[in-house]
This record gives C-alpha cells, structure tokens and sequence, in this order.
C-alpha cells in the first residue's frame, strides 16, 4: 500500500481537512475545545524548545506599582481598580519575541510588554506587545507563522523567504509588517516604547453589566527608535542594551513609567464598528473611541535573581480576577490554553507555585496536588476531592462573567471571507511623513531582497491594495514594476 504524502495529517494520521480556520460558534464566536486539530497543534508547538521560552525567550523584567487615577467601578468590580489612589504591586516582562536567548535586543521584531498584577482576589495577567495589533487572527495559524520567524529546517537560518512567503499567501499580516518595518520595529529601549493588551477583554460591573475594553500603555519618557542603520550598530556595540537600559535606571532611582488608559466599546458600539471588534489585526478608531486614563504604572525595583524572578515568570491571559472577563477574540481563545500549556512544560505543572508566579494577598485553596516539583506540603492530608464533609473550600457562588449571546452554526469560517485586511495598513502609511516611509520601504526593499520574484509580487499586490503609492515605492525599491 502506498502512502499518501500529500494529505496533511495530524500525528494520528486522520486527514486535517481545513488547516486555516479555527472551529468557531458563529463566524464571531469563540474558538470550540472540540477542536482537536487545533489543540493538538497548540500543545506540540509548545513542546518544541527546551528550555527557553519558544517565543519571547529573551527579556527583562522589574517590580513597580500601579495607582488608580480615575474612578472606573460603573465599569468593572476588580477589586485593585475600585478606588482612586488605590495601589498593587506589579511585575513587568518586557521582551523581543523571535529571537533566541542569545540574540540582540535591537533586533527588528515586536516586543512583549507582559504585567502581572498582585490583586487582593489573586493574580491578574496582561500579556501583551508594543504594538496594538498583531500578525493573524486566528490561533491555528500561530505555529506556522512563528516557524517562519525562527531557523530553516535546512540549514539552521533566518529564511527571509519564508517570512514573505508567508507573509504573501496571508494578507491579514500587512497592518502587523507595517508596523514592524517601521522605525516601530527598533524600540531605543524597553522604556521608550508604549504597550498594548492587544486583545479585547470584558470589563463587568456589580450589577452585572459588560462592556468591551482595550489596555494602552502610554510611556511618559517618550517614543525613542532606532533607525535600521542604528539598530544594526547597537547589536554590534552591545546586544544587551535594552536591558542595561532598563535595570541602570532602575537602579539609579530613573523609574520609568506609563500612563494607563483604555478604550471602551458597550455591546451596542462594538456591533457597528464597522469590522470585527474582537479581531487582532485591527484597531479601534481613538477618534469614535478615544483613550481614557484610569492609572499609573510605575517600575521601581529590580529582581534580586535574573532566574529565579524573571526566567521564571509565567504569564497567561486566562488569570483573570472578578470583575475581568474574556472576549470571542480567536487568538485570544487560543492563548487561554496556549500559555498555560507552555508554562506547564517548560517549569513544570506546578509552575504556580514559584515565588514570582505565587499570590502576594492570598493564599490557594484547591485541590490540586502532586506532579513534579512540588515544593510545599502537597495539601498534607487534607482531603483532595470536591464535594466533601470535612470541611475543604468550596466555590463562591458569586455571579461570574455576564452572560454572552452565542449563535451559528459551528464550522470552519474562512476568516479572510469579508474581511478588510488593507485600509488599517494603508492608513497607518499614510499617516508616517515622508521621511518616516521612506525608511519603512527602504526596510522592506532590504528584508525582501533575497525572496524569489514570484513571492515579491504576490505581496506587492498586499502593499498596492493598501495604497498604490506604498506598493509603487516597494515595486520601485526592489526593480520591479
């Protein structure tokens, strides 16, 4: 019997039969957990590279505070946003993502800004970037995409072609490109840079009701880039320098620091927003919904240990705290398990109970014990099943997150059906000055020089439907018509 190479598989052998399209409630609805095809993939992705992170494996981080400066409580009942003034001790990753441990901080590449709140209900997560938006939209396409940002199979290096291969045959990545081969792509350092949760989450009141936000971080020391010619030489001079940066200061008593602000849409607005809310390549309008301060976030301690603190930090947007929900956003559904899943394998099942990772305010009352490295008591001889009558914690009934309306038929959506994956991007170059786009095609010329013609003009239709200009000045860079 023959084999059948040309089928993908998943490693039981059953035939994939759409390797683009999440399992979806509706064509916006959440991502289904029946999705096998996709969990599987998340889960062995995440088990490619030991020890370091697969992505982000190169990073820094720092204590700090986070101050309420605006009364938000008709908007969500967290507690550590529930009075003015009201302060929590934070934990700040700040990281390059494609790189490897040893690579330069001054790469061109997006960077995670990753906060860990210490709230009094627990642990609260943002685990977000420097950009607001990101390269695809749906999580069964995070692996390839990140493969293409890694090392060739072949020969162990960057394959620029893969990246614009990719890039070309996936028209939702251009709003993302155009921000990375911006001066954007080379922050001076991690304190001269915003942050963004990227993803929508839900804010619910005590009564209730829900309404859509997105995290901004605003840094008061101002926007700093590199230009590519600088960033070259930076990786030169020092390839560490983001990160002296951020703990020199630090240490010299320069604290750096970010305005807090939202955007918030009701379920109304996000309805007649004119495109996907809960789509990650996509922004909202600041003109229609613009920025509302509500905090501070202040760093002011460096770790006393590189390993045990920021090595082995572990940030996942599904820690959420009363008050904080979700959204059907896809890649957000996604990094729920994702995240989880990674920590799980790469510190171990107990990866919660590490110093960095443990609640400040409270203590864990579950059930959960053995597995590698479990270091406390293991819950001693407590009973560990649930219902009991011995007394062991119980839920709180408390109301949870508000209900959200559901409706479709589940199916593999093709999430390029209807979608606008150019006006963002074109608007975004429209808006850089002459200069600032010169630099941005001169970026793209150099990165897709050693890329096959036929792959060059596939993506220069991408950068023509966003404007003809940008393509124009990309076709021009690179020779071609």
């Amino acid at each position: 019997m023959s084999e059948d190479r040309t089928t993908l598989t998943t490693s039981h052998g059953i035939p994939v039969e759409d390797n683009q399209n999440s399992l979806t409630a509706g064509r916006r609805g959440p991502v289904l957990i029946e999705d096998f095809h996709l969990i599987e993939k998340l889960a062995h992705f995440n088990r490619e590279r030991i020890p370091e992170r697969v992505v982000h494996a190169k990073g820094a981080g720092a204590y700090g505070t986070f101050k309420v400066t605006r009364d938000v409580t008709h908007w969500t009942k967290a507690k550590f946003l529930g009075a003015v003034g009201k302060e929590s001790e934070v934990f700040l990753r700040v990281s390059t993502v494609g790189g490897e441990k040893g690579s330069a901080d001054a790469d061109r590449d997006p960077r995670g800004f990753a906060l860990k709140f210490y709230t009094e209900d627990g642990n609260y997560d943002i685990v977000g970037n420097n950009t607001p938006v990101f390269f695809i939209r749906d999580p069964l396409k995070f692996p390839d995409f990140i493969h293409t940002q890694k090392r060739d199979p072949a020969n162990n290096l960057k394959s620029p072609t893969a990246v614009w291969d990719f890039a070309s045959l996936s028209p939702e990545t251009l709003h993302q490109f155009t921000i990375l081969m911006s001066d954007r792509g080379t922050p001076a350092s991690y304190r001269h840079m915003d942050g963004f949760s990227s993803h929508t989450f839900s804010w619910i009141n005590a009564a209730g009701d829900r309404v859509w936000v997105k995290y901004h971080f605003k840094t008061r020391q101002g926007i700093k880039n590199f230009t590519a010619e600088q960033a070259s030489a930076m990786a030169g001079i020092d390839p560490d320098h983001a990160t002296r940066d951020l703990y020199a200061a630090i240490q010299d008593g320069d604290f750096p620091s970010w305005r807090v602000c939202v955007q918030i849409l009701t379920d109304s607005q996000a309805a007649n927003l004119g495109h996907d809310p809960f789509d990650l390549t996509k922004v909202w309008s600041q003109k229609t919904h613009p920025l509302i301060e509500i905090g501070e976030l202040t760093l002011n301690r460096n770790p006393e240990n590189f390993f045990a603190e920021t090595e082995q930090a572990a940030f996942t947007p599904a820690n959420v705290v009363p008050g904080i929900g979700f959204s059907p956003d896809k890649m957000l559904q996604g990094r729920l398990f994702a995240y989880g899943d990674a920590h799980r394998y790469r510190l171990g099942t107990n990866y919660a109970h590490l110093p960095i990772n443990r609640p400040h305010a409270t203590s864990e009352h579950n059930y959960q014990r053995d597995g590698a490295m479990r270091a406390d008591g293991n819950g001693g001889g407590k009973v560990n099943y649930e219902p009991n009558s011995f007394g062991g914690p119980k839920q709180t009934n408390s109301r949870g997150d508000a209900p959200l309306r559901l409706e479709g038929a589940t199916g593999r959506y093709d999430h390029h059906e209807g979608n606008d994956d150019f006006t963002q991007a074109g608007d975004l170059y429209r808006l850089l000055d002459a200069d600032a786009q010169a630099r941005l095609v001169a970026n793209i010329v150099g990165a897709m020089k050693p890329v096959p013609d036929a792959i060059k003009r596939r993506q220069l239709e991408h950068f023509c439907r966003a404007d003809p200009a940008y393509g124009a000045a990309v076709a021009k860079g690179l020779g071609l018509e």
